[in-house]
């Protein structure tokens, strides 16, 4: 029986391989076998309170490219992975946009992207926010050096590992360490 993450992860595949959108290269795409995943982690599927900043500031992101990338700081939440306790910061594009999560962790450089992952926090109806790592996906600067990424600031690289979402994606534009 499939889940929702083993349908999602399908059609991100499809997408990869056919779609003239896909951050891949044409050459790339011709031998794209589907991205590698860490296995389904329920632990790391959240529904989180939110501290949200009293007077939000912006924080400037460096990018991949050397440009920088402006985001409000909207809130930070605390969790455990395997018995250890971990903070994120979410951030916001502006007071329209959606939530934006960029962190990098101990399987950094290691068994995912070297510069980090990236997620979208949902809002729910309750006021928690559901953070479900098991979506975290590399960004696209991973795939094609052309993409200009931002880069989690420090206040979101954690010690401990996230094991799950995106795995590294070996070939990549930098597939080792940033």
């Amino acid at each position: 029986m499939t889940t929702p993450l083993d349908d999602f992860r399908t059609q991100k595949d499809a997408f990869f391989r056919r779609n003239p959108q896909s951050p891949l290269e044409p050459n790339q795409r011709s031998d794209f076998h589907g991205l590698a995943y860490f296995p389904e982690n329920a632990a790391l599927e959240l529904e989180v309170d939110v501290e949200p900043f009293e007077n939000p500031d912006d924080i400037q992101m460096m990018t991949s490219t050397g440009d920088v990338a402006t985001y409000q700081r909207w809130g930070r939440f605390s969790f455990e992975v395997d018995g250890e306790k971990a903070e994120l910061t979410i951030y916001q594009a502006d007071a329209h946009g959606g939530l934006f999560l960029p962190f990098a962790d101990a399987t950094s450089g290691k068994d995912s992207y070297g510069a980090g992952r990236y997620l979208e926090p949902q809002l729910q109806d309750d006021g928690k926010v559901l953070v479900d790592l098991n979506y975290a996906y590399n960004p696209y600067c991973a795939y094609n050096e052309h993409w200009s990424c931002p880069i989690p600031p420090a206040e979101n690289r954690l010690a401990v590992p996230i094991r799950a979402g995106e795995k590294n994606f070996p070939g990549g534009a930098h597939s080792a360490s940033h």
